[in-house]
């Protein structure tokens, strides 16, 4: 069969409310985690607040699907899922009530479906994040929010959550089993301040409420992760060393954070700081290591040297059945933006996302144990998963130059 022959995901299927028997199922599944964890979930000015309204949520962890389904109880709400959550099971999503979503894409049919969740009257939850963190810290959040949440003139409900990142970070899922979790849950605009405010007013109130920082939570609270091999993964997101300014070289083991290039190490606190074994510390918060490499990235966009471009390894996931392998193709990155060509089944495929069309961009550390770190690229009826062959690079960076050069482009045309 030739890709464009692939059945596609039907996104504009009307969703459901939960069924009651898989409602019932969430519940008890989601106080398994929230009972046991000591999560506190807080809410705040929510008095009288029922459905419809929107529920806004960070990202950190898939433990957010639970502590927003027990912050919730007892309304049936229905969630917004990346489509990869729904491979082999859309039956029972869609039984939940679940929404279908390509990341980064404009989707009306989403918009469409969102507004019909609220027309019924349940709570319609969204992330708009579109990702797990990859430090702790707020990701970019799309311009369109406002100007959606205004168009659907309900409530707007505010979960900020802590201690998923802390318990399960990116880029070591492993799960340290942490207690003391928590859920702040407070009425963010009402509805008679949905009619007046404006869409830019909307988007600003919503970017104010979803500035977190998970490292800062943890040493607030005093919180000890003693897991032994607490730091392996960080290299994923810390992929400069600041010591010798060399990319790619940091590798991790159990609590250290290693530069292969200059020799010089880290170690990963017990509260979430690092210190250097040696010398300057150059860096103890990992959220401003982080900013730093933006920084770095944002000179070379700047400057117009920014450009990556590799053989990769491409995967489709144009429905929920599963995977495609499309073979080898190959993508560059640059200031025009994201081209993926290639070939399947002696059909050619050329793949354009420009730096407008996408300010953000989903990546994953050695997904599903496949081929290693990938970039995902979303367009209207198909996601590609996409593996760079080699050593030489980070979808770490990949994701920031897509950021950077969307901002660059944006200040651009201001001027």
């Amino acid at each position: 069969m030739k890709q464009s022959e692939f059945p596609r995901f039907d996104f504009a299927k009307r969703p459901i409310a939960p069924l009651w028997p898989l409602q019932w199922l969430a519940w008890g599944l989601s106080w398994l985690t929230v009972g046991p964890r000591q999560v506190k979930i807080t809410k705040t000015n929510m008095d009288g607040i029922k459905p419809p309204y929107l529920l806004l949520c960070n990202h950190n962890a898939f433990n957010d699907f639970k502590i927003a389904t027990m912050a919730t109880y007892p309304h049936r709400a229905n969630n917004v899922v990346a489509i990869d959550g729904f491979i082999g099971r859309e039956w029972l999503l869609r039984g939940v009530g679940c929404l279908g979503k390509r990341k980064f894409t404009n989707d009306i049919l989403l918009v469409r479906n969102l507004r019909r969740v609220l027309q019924e009257g349940r709570i319609a939850i969204l992330y708009p994040e579109a990702r797990y963190s990859l430090c702790g810290t707020t990701a970019v959040l799309p311009d369109s929010l406002g100007k959606m949440a205004k168009l659907f003139q309900v409530p707007v409900v505010m979960l900020l959550m802590h201690g998923d990142h802390i318990n399960s970070p990116f880029w070591n899922l492993k799960d340290r089993g942490l207690k003391g979790m928590e859920g702040d849950m407070h009425l963010l605009l009402s509805q008679e301040q949905m009619q007046t405010l404006s869409a830019e007013e909307i988007n600003a109130t919503i970017r104010e409420a979803f500035v977190y920082d998970e490292y800062a939570w943890q040493k607030k609270k005093g919180i000890e992760i003693t897991f032994p091999q607490r730091a392996e993964g960080l290299h994923k997101v810390l992929y400069v060393c600041p010591h010798c300014g060399i990319e790619y070289q940091m590798t991790s083991q159990d609590d250290r954070l290693i530069c292969l290039h200059c020799k010089k190490t880290w170690h990963y606190l017990t509260n979430g700081s690092l210190k250097a074994d040696e010398g300057e510390d150059y860096f103890t918060h990992i959220p401003d290591w982080y900013e730093w490499e933006r920084q770095l990235v944002r000179q070379e966009v700047e400057e117009g040297t920014y450009h990556f471009e590799s053989t990769v390894r491409v995967d489709s996931l144009p429905n929920a059945k599963g995977f495609i392998d499309l073979g080898v193709g190959y993508l560059v990155h640059d200031a025009n933006g994201f081209v993926l060509t290639g070939q399947y089944e002696g059909e050619e495929y050329r793949v354009e996302k420009p730096v407008p069309s996408m300010y953000s961009c989903h990546i994953e550390y050695n997904y599903l144990g496949k081929h290693g770190d990938c970039i995902d690229l979303n367009t209207a009826d198909d996601t590609l998963y996409i593996y760079p062959e080699g050593k030489e690079f980070s979808v770490t960076k990949i994701a920031l130059a897509t950021e950077e050069l969307h901002f660059h482009q944006l200040r651009s045309v201001k001027k």
